[in-house]
């Protein structure tokens, strides 16, 4: 069995909580996802993403990047007249 060892980072109270809800609703936990970042950068001898400094240019996001992406209560309204329009009926 290979020897474990603890991992001590200090961060600000409120991201910790943020991602251990994030990682909660994904079905793992923020310690894991630190061991899967540490796995990868190991795998990849790199950082798994690129880091880069950019302008958080909003004006030119649109819908769901924006936040305004909303999902109509009636989405599948139309669902019959369009497999019938494309010959899936």
């Amino acid at each position: 069995m290979a020897k474990e060892a603890t991992l001590q980072v200090r961060m600000d109270a409120d991201l910790k909580e943020q991602a251990e809800e994030l990682y909660r609703k994904l079905g793992t936990s923020f310690a894991e996802a630190v061991r899967i970042f540490a796995r990868q950068s190991v795998q990849e001898k790199a950082m798994p993403f690129v880091i880069h400094l950019a302008e958080q240019d909003t004006d030119k996001r649109i819908g769901i990047a924006k936040g305004e992406f909303v999902t109509p209560d009636d989405i599948d309204k139309y669902n019959d007249e369009i497999e019938d329009m494309f010959g899936g009926g």
